[in-house]
C-alpha cells in the first residue's frame, strides 16, 4: 500500500525575535525594525529547533495518533504536513488533498458568511462548486448552524465556529485530514459526534492524523501512534504499547515521590505516596485490597479556600477517579498554616491495570502545585477475562423466574 504521508529527516528551526512569513504592514515594519536593532547590537537571534530529524511514513487509509507533552513539536509537525510552514531541513511529501482543522480561526475568512466559507474551503481543496453543493446539506446538518449560515463567521461563538470548521474539514473530500486538539473546545456531545465521524473517515479509506491529549480517544481511533518528545520521535508503533510507554515516562515506580518546598509560595506539596493495605509504600498492589494515596504538604501562611485534588487515570488515559478534599475536609482545617498529611482511601473497585496518579494544590485564585503523572502503580490479580474493564465492582445479581413451572399432570 502506498504512503499518504512521508517525512524524510525533517527538522524545523525558529529564530526567536525574527519575523517568519508574511503579515500586516505593521507586523512587517516591526520585523524590519527588530532586524535593524539586532544588527546594531550585533546580537545573534536564539535558535529553537521545534523538530529534529523526524522521519515518518503513514500508509494510505491509516489513522495515526500523535501524542506528547506541550512543546514537543506536535503542532509544528501538522503545520509542515499542511504546508502552513516549510521544513528547515528535510522533505515532507503528501499524496492527495489535505484538509486541516488545526485551531479555531484557521481556514475561514472572518468577513465571509458561513455559507461562503464552506465554498471557499472547497475551492482551496481544489473541489468544484458542484461537488461542494452535493455535500453542502450534510455539512450544515452536522454543524447545526443553519440559522446562521448567512451571518459573517466573525460573529460566531467559538463553539459555532468549531462545529462548522470541523464539518467542512470532515465532509469535503480531502484525502488526508489533520486534526489538532481543537476538539477540546466543543461540548461533550459534539466531541462524541466528531470522534464518531473520524472513525467513519478511517473506515472509508481516508488518512487521518489526530493530535490529542485525550489518550482514550487515541486508543479508540488510532491503530498506530507516534510519540513526540522534544522535537523527536521517541517511539512509534501500536497505540496501546506507545501510550503505555508515554504514561510510564517520568513517573515514579517506587510508590513515593518527594519535592522541594517552594519558598516563594504559601503552600507546597512535600511528598506523595501510594500505600498498600498495611500502610507500606508500594508500586504493585493486590486488586482485592484497598489502597491509600497520601500527600504531605506544608502551608507557610493561611490560604483561604485551599484545596487539594487527587486524580487517577488508567493506562488507556481514562480518568477513573477525581476527588477534592473540599468535599469532605472540615473548612477550619483547609488553608490553616502548618504541616499536614492528607490521605484518601480507595476501596477495591479498580480493575486490574496500570494507573497514574496526579495531584493539584491551590485555591480559586492561585495554583501552587500541579502534576498529572506524579506516581505510577499497578493492580495485580485476576481480570476474569475482561481486560478492558475500568472498574470491578463485584455487584450482586438476582435471578427470578417470571412464571412458575406448570404442575405435573401425572
Amino acid at each position: 500500500m502506498p504512503n499518504a504521508i512521508e517525512f524524510d529527516r525533517v527538522s524545523k528551526r525558529y529564530l526567536l525575535g525574527v519575523h517568519h512569513g508574511a503579515g500586516s504592514l505593521r507586523e512587517t515594519m516591526s520585523a524590519s525594525l527588530a532586524r535593524l536593532i539586532h544588527r546594531q547590537r550585533r546580537e545573534l537571534p536564539q535558535e529553537i529547533w521545534s523538530l529534529r530529524n523526524v522521519s515518518l511514513e503513514v500508509p494510505e487509509g491509516q489513522t495515526l495518533g500523535v501524542i506528547g507533552r506541550n512543546g514537543a513539536g506536535k503542532s509544528t509537525l501538522l503545520k509542515i504536513l499542511t504546508r502552513i510552514t516549510e521544513p528547515t531541513i528535510g522533505v515532507s511529501r503528501t499524496r492527495g488533498r489535505v484538509g486541516a482543522l488545526l485551531e479555531v480561526g484557521t481556514g475561514f475568512h472572518p468577513e465571509l458568511t458561513g455559507r461562503e466559507n464552506v465554498f471557499l474551503n472547497g475551492a482551496i481543496l481544489g473541489m468544484s462548486r458542484r461537488l461542494v453543493e452535493r455535500r453542502f446539506e450534510e455539512i450544515v446538518e452536522f454543524a447545526g448552524v443553519r440559522p446562521f449560515l448567512d451571518t459573517p463567521v466573525k460573529r460566531y461563538s467559538s463553539g459555532m465556529y468549531l462545529r462548522l470548521a470541523f464539518a467542512v474539514a470532515a465532509h469535503l473530500e480531502a484525502d488526508i485530514l489533520a486534526v489538532d486538539e481543537v476538539l477540546a473546545v466543543g461540548d461533550a456531545e459534539f466531541q462524541r459526534k466528531c470522534l464518531a465521524k473520524m472513525g467513519s473517515l478511517h473506515e472509508g479509506g481516508r488518512t487521518v492524523i489526530f493530535v490529542s491529549h485525550n489518550l482514550d480517544a487515541i486508543n479508540a481511533l488510532c491503530p498506530l501512534t507516534a510519540w513526540l518528545d522534544e522535537g523527536q520521535i521517541r517511539a512509534y508503533g501500536p497505540t496501546r504499547e506507545i501510550v503505555n510507554q508515554y504514561l510510564a515516562a517520568g513517573t515514579s515506580l517506587a510508590g513515593s515521590r518527594t519535592y522541594d518546598p517552594r519558598p516563594d509560595q504559601a503552600a507546597s506539596i512535600l511528598e506523595v505516596r501510594v500505600l498498600d493495605g498495611r500502610g507500606n509504600p508500594a508500586s504493585a498492589l493486590a486488586r482485592e485490597e484497598p489502597l491509600v494515596l497520601e500527600v504531605r504538604l506544608r502551608v507557610r501562611e493561611p490560604v483561604p479556600g485551599l484545596d487539594l485534588t487527587v486524580f487517577v487515570q488508567n493506562i488507556r488515559g481514562v480518568r477513573v477517579l477525581e476527588e477534592a478534599w473540599s468535599q469532605r475536609t472540615p473548612p477550619e482545617l483547609r488553608g490553616a498554616a502548618g504541616e499536614f498529611t492528607a490521605q484518601i482511601v480507595i476501596p477495591p473497585v479498580l480493575a486490574v491495570d496500570e494507573y497514574v496518579a496526579g495531584f493539584w494544590l491551590g485555591s480559586q485564585y492561585e495554583d501552587f502545585f500541579y502534576e498529572d503523572d506524579a506516581l505510577r502503580f499497578r493492580l495485580f490479580g485476576r481480570d476474569h477475562g475482561r481486560p478492558n474493564r475500568v472498574v470491578d465492582l463485584d455487584l450482586e445479581w438476582s435471578l427470578q423466574p417470571l412464571n412458575e413451572p406448570a404442575p405435573s399432570t401425572r
